[in-house]
């Protein structure tokens, strides 16, 4: 179950923004094989100036489309995993016109006793919910 916060420029259309959010999680079902309704998005648009993403001396330039992605998720998964996760979701992108130099992500892992989906409950540790297979 991860959780993706999304951060972009504004001036994207809504129809944008929702294939941006799509892409996103299509290439999390492919790589991770979560259900469908795993999907936990929040998309927030920034004025001009309030997000700033240089290439950290790779030798490239963002343009004012960076995509600022944070997926948060339970660890245990590979290095291959992630990098084919990040792979697939450069790849998605591109397919909804983000070039892959304006896709940047963070991956944060924790352990399922750092969730609740509701009502104050840890839902994986009370067992309402199983702890997902890696």
């Amino acid at each position: 179950m991860p959780l993706v916060r999304i951060d972009v420029n504004a001036g994207r259309s809504p129809e944008q923004l929702s294939r941006i959010s799509r892409a996103i999680h299509d290439a999390i079902l492919a790589e991770y094989r979560i259900p469908e309704r795993d999907y936990f998005h929040i998309l927030t648009e920034h004025a001009p100036g309030q997000i700033v993403a240089q290439d950290a001396g790779l030798g490239f330039e963002r343009t004012g489309g960076v995509v600022m992605i944070q997926i948060f998720t339970q660890g245990g998964r590979t290095r291959e995993a992630k990098e084919a996760l990040f792979a697939s979701v450069a790849r998605e992108l591109g397919d909804v016109g983000v070039p892959g130099e304006d896709v940047f992500i963070g991956y944060v892992e924790n352990g399922a006793d750092d969730w609740s989906f509701g009502f104050g409950c840890a839902q994986y540790l009370t067992g309402e919910l199983a702890i997902p297979a890696r």
